[in-house]
């Protein structure tokens, strides 16, 4: 088997990803149902907002640490769209590619990691792509955040200023809002609620069933 140039596989270990983490948990009361918050609105400049997040054990938090969000973050999107997206890292940033040698859809610049007091992120900022509008590149950015809060460790997914090509423009008609929201929203958001999903059932060790919450956090129109 051969690998491209930059190209992210998974790595081997993920049996034992969590176990520390269950075996911290299981003398534990059941937890309760987790619940995973979610927004995605256009805003009035027609950028896009979205942010997902999920509670997780205070135990967990070696696992939940940015740099290993990430890696688990581009190993789900290959997974998860059946290889047809693969992510590569390269010096020069990220790239989601389609196949191994299709076009980028969309690019990125090398991460940014960031810690403040109980605050840690990692954040890829958008500068190109065939899904970003052509004179919007300079702008948008993909940040995986981890938070300590009184109960546990909060991760969240949050994606700013993006200006999608299926959009068209600043100022896109109603066609081209439901072309995106039936498509491009809809998988983005998908894939982003599988990832909170898998991660913690790979990290708490448990299969919950996962209650969905939609919250307001920005003014916008749902998409």
């Amino acid at each position: 088997m051969t690998r491209e140039p930059g190209e992210f596989r998974p790595g081997a270990r993920q049996a034992a990803a969590g176990v520390l983490c269950y075996q911290m948990m299981s003398t534990q009361p059941p937890l309760p149902q987790p619940t995973i918050a979610c927004q995605q609105v256009l805003l009035h400049d027609a950028s896009v907002f979205s942010i997902q997040w999920l509670d997780f054990p205070p135990a967990c938090a070696a696992e939940l640490t940015p740099a290993r969000l990430l890696e688990r973050y581009l190993r789900h999107v290959r997974r998860f769209t059946l290889s047809l997206v693969r992510p590569a890292v390269l010096p020069t940033g990220v790239e989601l590619r389609l196949l191994v040698a299709g076009p980028s859809l969309i690019s990125f610049a090398p991460p940014l990691f960031r810690t403040e007091g109980e605050h840690a992120s990692v954040t890829l900022d958008i500068c190109g792509g065939v899904l970003v509008q052509p004179n919007q590149c300079d702008r948008g950015e993909l940040a995986l955040i981890r938070e300590e809060t009184a109960t546990g460790i909060r991760v969240a997914v949050q994606l700013s200023d993006y200006c999608p090509l299926l959009l068209g423009s600043t100022r896109p008609s109603w066609l081209h809002r439901w072309l995106y929201r039936l498509s491009q929203a809809y998988l983005h958001k998908m894939v982003t609620l599988r990832f909170l999903a898998r991660l913690y059932r790979e990290v708490v060790g448990e299969k919950a069933r996962f209650r969905i919450e939609n919250v307001r956090i920005r003014d916008g129109r749902e998409t």
